[in-house]
Parts: structure tokens; C-alpha cells; sequence
């Protein structure tokens, strides 16, 4: 697929997460899928980790939405060559149990065949970490 293309599909997953809509960001995604979570997240933060395969990822999804309030979302600047796509953006949110964070990211999707196969986040990771040790002790 060329960058366009590539780059409407991530936008497509975008606006689906955003619309809560997490079956139709599920099938932009390869059934072997590796879901690279935050790099740098402590074990303890929901988001940490590596998920393989549809099943995880929707786990992932869960627990995102079980732990995290976003106040703000927004990808702000998508980047395709070849097969992948970088999503610029910025997001705020509140910890579920007491803590919050707000941090510029970087997404990044490889794709294949029209799916993404991987996936990786980088955002300030000692304000995540922060948050969930906050919302620890609340």
C-alpha cells in the first residue's frame, strides 16, 4: 500500500479510539499484531508491556479504559513512509484512582497488507509512572 493509504488507515484507528469505537480500531489491526506499550512504563501502569495478537491488544484496550480518564486526545501530525506511520499528538488525562499525567506522544504503526501489524508508544514516561504511583498511594 502506498503512504496515503497507509496514512488513512492509522487516521481511520485514530478516529475510532476517539469515538469509543474499540471493535473497529481492533479490525485495523493484523491477528498477529504486536502491541508494543509504553516504553519506559512501570510494570504497575496498565499500559506497560507487550500484547501479541488481537485478544491482548483488546485486553489492552480495556484496561486503558478501566484506569484512564483523557481530558485531551489529540493526534496532531501524521508521518507515512513506506510501511509505517508516526502519529504526533498531545493527551492529558486523570488516573482513575487519583493521579494524572500530560505528555506530548509518539505512536508508531508498521503495516502491512493494509494492517497494522505493529505498534509502539513513547510519551513523558516518568509523568505516566508518576501518575499510577500517585493514584497508588490515593
Amino acid at each position: 500500500m502506498d503512504n496515503e493509504q497507509n496514512r488513512h488507515i492509522v487516521q481511520n484507528a485514530y478516529a475510532a479510539f476517539l469515538r469509543r469505537d474499540i471493535q473497529a480500531v481492533l479490525d485495523t489491526l493484523d491477528e498477529t499484531i504486536v502491541w508494543k506499550g509504553v516504553t519506559g512504563a512501570g510494570p504497575y501502569v496498565p499500559m506497560s508491556g507487550v500484547r501479541r495478537g488481537k485478544a491482548q491488544v483488546a485486553d489492552f484496550f480495556k484496561s486503558v479504559a478501566e484506569s484512564v480518564n483523557f481530558s485531551q486526545f489529540e493526534p496532531r501530525e501524521f508521518i507515512a513512509q513506506g510501511d509505517r506511520v508516526v502519529a504526533l499528538g498531545h493527551y492529558a488525562a486523570t488516573i482513575t484512582r487519583g493521579g494524572s499525567f500530560d505528555s506530548d506522544f509518539v505512536m508508531v504503526f508498521k503495516l502491512t497488507d493494509g494492517r497494522i501489524v505493529e505498534f509502539q508508544e513513547f510519551l513523558d514516561s516518568a509523568a505516566l509512572n508518576a501518575a499510577f504511583t500517585a493514584a497508588a498511594v490515593a
